[in-house]
């Protein structure tokens, strides 16, 4: 199941903004005491809502960025996604992705013609693949530094 938020638009961008600021005050007050529920009040209707503190902190992750301005989506991360889901995921061609998943790089299933990989290992991939990337960058700017290349 997948939940989808549309663009956020410039007026949630605001009140998301509003809604960070507060909730990072008050999650200050709440992280010294280490709850595993917080109690949240509906300001409407006057009654309180208790939430597990994971879905606190993952309203706030959801919050912050509505609050630049980017959109939502939801999955859960025991899901299974299609190649071009995967795809989209990564932002490469659904071609390289089975090329990846043929090449035995990414775990995957079938299911009759159709491949199915765990959001859990493509998420893991994409872990390992920005640590390699990252690791290459430091590398080029550590040789570009003693090369004298402008760099510092």
């Amino acid at each position: 199941m997948e939940t989808v938020i549309k663009r956020t638009s410039r007026k949630d961008q605001k009140i998301a903004t509003k809604s960070v600021f507060d909730l990072t005050r008050t999650a200050a007050s709440i992280s010294r005491k280490k709850p595993d529920v917080v109690k949240i009040k509906i300001q409407e209707s006057g009654e309180f809502v208790s939430v597990p503190r994971k879905a606190l902190d993952l309203l706030f992750n959801i919050l912050s960025n509505m609050a630049e301005g980017k959109s939502i989506s939801l999955v859960p991360s025991d899901s299974e996604v299609s190649t071009q889901q995967a795809a989209d995921m990564l932002n490469v061609s659904r071609p390289h992705i089975v090329k990846l998943l043929e090449q035995g790089v990414i775990p995957h299933k079938k299911a009759g013609s159709h491949r199915r990989i765990l959001l859990e290992d493509l998420l893991k991939y994409d872990e390992k693949l920005n640590e390699q990337r990252n690791s290459s960058l430091k590398f080029i700017a550590k040789q570009a530094q003693e090369l004298g290349l402008g760099y510092k």
